[in-house]
């Protein structure tokens, strides 16, 4: 009796165990389709919600407005709701039983990753999951062909989707500003070119379809010559001239999620990336091809940030940005191509040289790669170094009283 008792019994193996798993893998399909149908349902109401809110936008009733937003806003709480519970009711139990697909198991280890973010990052977590919410439900609309409803729902999507990736944007913005150690700011950085490569991929192209205002069609240029490092492994140089597209698009659109400062800041580490991948190259095509970047940065940089800056920390830094820009214009009297190219590229090293002097110990190798350069162009001597030995005798002087 005593050792009946002591038995230790295979949960797994047992026969009530074995129905339970026979019973809840029976269930899963049926959870699914009333999750489902609640989400279909929420859905529905926000949309007309998010009508009703965009109609009122346009009155002058602030009293329509506000009841419009808050019914937009607890429409909207309600059906993340619903595609949250779907999660945890449908996917988890579909990937604990072995019934989910590679997509429902991606979708549930990418939420637990943004779960994660809970406790350490909280901003970053809320606007994190909303977005990954909506690229869930967007995600199982678009693959079920209901186009009826994708046509509906894209308008909705963009706007709020916008919304999120400029809160996350301005989150990174911020946490710049704090005390970070080197190692850390490198990590922000990649996040911020991250997000925006996410926005520009996912969210910018349905822009482009569903927007007629003048901002995206300008953009459009830029995001073709985008599109060109979207595929395949990329080198050092092609991230690096693909950070600085995503730069440039993202002064248009998130000005002041990414503000000024933030933007410069950017800019700066793509420059220093730049000058390390000239000195640290061997294949002198490879370290030509990364120095026209670098004259390619020098220029956007110039234009897209240091043109628009209003607010200088010191008057000497921007007074020499005056004379800079003022020789910069005048480079636009030049007719000829190839003379106006050479006295452009003499203009941003020499500019860039009086930068980098500033710190010669970390950057004496960039500094003599730009004094050959300006050899190169004429506009330096390479002295020899050569010493000669004459012949003579020392002679000791006979103190003076």
């Amino acid at each position: 009796m005593e050792e009946k008792s002591l038995r230790i019994y295979d949960t797994e193996k047992t026969f009530i165990n074995k129905v339970t798993n026979k019973l809840s893998k029976l269930l899963i399909p049926t959870k699914v389709g009333i999750n489902g149908i609640i989400i279909t349902m929420k859905r529905n109401g926000l949309l007309k919600a998010y009508e009703n809110y965009n109609a009122n936008l346009r009155v002058d009733n602030e009293e329509k407005k506000a009841i419009a937003t808050k019914k937009y806003e607890d429409a909207f709480t309600l059906y993340l709701e619903a595609i949250d519970k779907n999660i945890m009711d449908s996917v988890y139990k579909k990937v604990k039983n072995d019934l989910a697909n590679e997509f429902e198991k991606n979708a549930l280890s990418k939420y637990y990753l943004i779960t994660g973010l809970k406790d350490s990052e909280y901003a970053e977590y809320k606007y994190r999951k909303q977005k990954y919410l909506l690229e869930l439900d967007y995600e199982n609309i678009r693959l079920n062909e209901k186009n009826k409803v994708l046509e509906k729902y894209k308008g909705f999507y963009c706007s709020k989707m916008e919304t999120l990736y400029k809160g996350i944007i301005k989150h990174y913005s911020v946490k710049l500003t704090e005390n970070l150690t080197p190692a850390e700011k490198a990590d922000i950085y990649e996040k911020i070119f991250a997000t925006l490569e996410e926005y520009i991929a996912n969210i910018f192209p349905l822009k482009i379809i569903n927007n007629d205002s003048k901002v995206y069609k300008e953009l459009s240029e830029e995001y073709d010559k985008y599109e060109k490092y979207s595929v395949g492994k990329l080198d050092q140089a092609e991230m690096i001239e693909k950070n600085m597209i995503l730069l440039g698009i993202s002064r248009k659109l998130f000005t002041h999620s990414l503000p000024l400062v933030v933007a410069e800041q950017c800019y700066i580490k793509l420059l220093k990336d730049a000058r390390a991948l000239i000195v640290d190259t061997r294949i002198v095509k490879k370290r030509e091809k990364a120095y026209d970047l670098l004259l390619n940065l020098i220029e956007e940089y110039n234009l897209k940030v240091l043109s628009t800056k209003v607010y200088w920390d010191k008057p000497e830094h921007r007074n020499e940005y005056k004379k800079f820009w003022s020789e910069y214009k005048e480079l636009s009297n030049i007719k000829n191509k190839a003379q106006y190219k050479k006295q452009k590229e003499i203009l941003f090293i020499v500019n860039d040289l009086k930068q980098v002097r500033k710190n010669e110990n970390k950057y004496f190798k960039i500094i003599k790669f730009y004094k050959d350069k300006l050899v190169e162009l004429g506009i330096m001597r390479k002295m020899p170094n050569r010493c000669v030995t004459k012949k003579g005798e020392f002679v000791k002087r006979k103190a003076v009283a």
